[in-house]
Parts: structure tokens; C-alpha cells; sequence
């Protein structure tokens, strides 16, 4: 019954199809438009439309792929065809592989045109969330943690629809300073940082004297700064984030939970998702 159904249908539908009986006059020919011979405009206002850590992290793609080729003739091939595009985004490619000699251009079959207008709407700095649901923060703790300050920072977290994973150093749990005993979702070693879209530090004095020399946890807090995420933390993780070369640079990822209100402000730092510098 199915197949007559849909040899009625599609009968139906060929019915209804009516064809416009227009005059048509001249040449028919097979032509592009000048436009084709466009190569490198359309590459170029993406190029300038970009943030400049957007721009940062094209020459970094860049000098990456290039650097696994093997001939230099290659190499250099590509950045002729940069100089098409942006001169300083070629410039800093070549000097990303150490080519000691600058390419001419490549010959362009239409001239980009260099006084084109960046776009906003190509940025996807510039159109990012405007909140943080649906994002995971995992937070870090240890046997000792303060868990009135904890419970705070996950009711932030979950208002702002976003999800915890509890990180411990044993996935068998962790006691909190009341002495009760609470399930962690992750040992320390199998959730890295990279798992998640901010993470927390809430480890105790006592738990900080312990993991303090664990290069687990100094990657765990390493890899979060170089990958500017928002990184909050309690009193007894300044430890933590010297043992993994914080400094001023990351100043602005970092938001303390000292003060009363300190939860809601790193959740909403978190709404850019990444701090990125100026």
C-alpha cells in the first residue's frame, strides 16, 4: 500500500508542476563572471574581519600545517599567496618557519581589492553566547573543602543552566568539613581541564599540602590558564596556580571566591567563555 501511495503522490505533485511558457532570445554561452577571477578578496575581509587573537590564531593554524612540509618550494608557494591576502599575516607566517627570504606575490589573475571593509558578522569572537547554559565547569576539590562555599558556586552554576563534574583525588569520593562523605565524578587524573569550559579550585589547606607537588594537578591548572579559561578558586589554590606559573598576564581569568558574591561573578565571567587578552 505504501508504494502506491507514494506513486499517487508523486503523480499529484507532477500534475500541479506547470512550466512558464517564457520567449527566450539571444546566444546561449557557458561564461563566468569577472568575479571568478577573484581569488583572494573574499579571503582577505575574512581575514581583517577576525579579532586580533582571531587573527593570532589563523598565522598559529598556519605556521603549524606549514611546518609539516617538507619542501621549502612548498612553504614558500603558500606565502606568496598570503601576500595576496594580508602582508602582515604573510609576514608573520614566514617568520613562524624561519623563511629568510620573502616571496614575491602570486600572480593574481584580478587584483584583491585592499580597501575592502571588515564584517563583524565573519567574527565568531564578536558573536558569541551571551550566556554560559548548557557549558560544564569542573571543579576541583579535595578532602576538607569549605562546603558551604561549594554548594554556593554550584547553585551559580546550575542557575545559569550549566552542569558540575566534581574532580577529586580518588573518584571514590571526598569528605567536605562537615565529614560527610560526597561522590566525586572524576579522578584528578582521568578529567584533565581540557574536559571542561571553566573549572574551580577548591581544594583544603591540608588537601593543598598533598597535591601541591602532583604534576597532574599542576597540568590540570596549567592547561586551563593557557587555554584562558575562567579559573576560580578558593583561598588555599594560590598555591596551585604559582606552582603552574600563574602571573599577571592571567589576572583576568582568575576570580577569587573570597568575597560573598564572588560565584555569581565567575559565572558571568563565563559568558565569554574565554579570556582573552586585550
Amino acid at each position: 500500500m505504501s508504494q502506491i501511495r507514494g506513486k499517487v503522490d508523486r503523480s499529484n505533485r507532477l500534475q500541479r508542476l506547470q512550466s512558464y511558457p517564457a520567449q527566450e532570445e539571444g546566444t546561449k554561452q557557458r561564461i563566468r563572471s569577472e568575479n571568478f577571477a577573484d581569488h583572494y578578496s573574499q579571503a582577505r575581509q575574512f581575514f581583517i574581519s577576525q579579532t586580533s587573537i582571531e587573527q593570532e590564531h589563523i598565522s598559529s593554524a598556519l605556521i603549524f600545517e606549514l611546518s609539516k612540509a617538507q619542501r621549502l618550494d612548498i612553504r614558500a608557494s603558500i606565502v606568496s599567496h598570503l601576500m595576496n591576502i594580508d602582508s602582515n599575516l604573510a609576514k608573520t607566517v614566514a617568520s613562524g618557519i624561519r623563511l629568510l627570504e620573502m616571496p614575491s606575490p602570486a600572480k593574481a589573475l584580478r587584483a584583491t581589492r585592499m580597501d575592502m571593509e571588515p564584517s563583524p558578522t565573519l567574527s565568531i569572537a564578536k558573536n558569541g553566547p551571551k550566556n554560559f547554559a548548557g557549558r560544564t565547569v569542573g571543579i576541583h576539590i579535595t578532602d576538607g573543602v569549605d562546603v558551604q562555599k561549594l554548594n554556593q558556586l554550584v547553585d551559580a552554576i546550575k542557575e545559569e543552566k550549566a552542569s558540575v563534574k566534581l574532580i577529586a583525588p580518588q573518584v571514590g569520593g571526598f569528605k567536605g568539613n562537615d565529614g560527610k562523605l560526597i561522590t566525586a565524578d572524576e579522578k584528578i587524573g582521568g578529567g584533565p581541564s581540557v574536559l571542561y569550559d571553566a573549572v574551580a579550585l577548591l581544594p583544603s589547606k591540608e588537601g593543598t599540602a598533598l597535591i601541591a607537588t602532583d604534576p597532574v594537578v599542576r597540568d590540570f591548572v596549567a592547561d586551563a590558564l593557557a587555554h584562558r579559561k575562567f579559573i576560580a578558586y578558593g583561598e588555599f589554590a594560590k598555591e596551585l596556580l604559582v606552582k603552574a606559573n600563574a602571573n599577571s598576564t592571567n589576572r583576568s581569568q582568575l576570580i577569587s571566591l573570597d568575597q560573598a558574591d564572588s560565584s555569581q561573578i565567575f559565572v558571568t565571567k563565563c559568558r565569554s567563555l574565554r579570556s582573552w587578552p586585550d
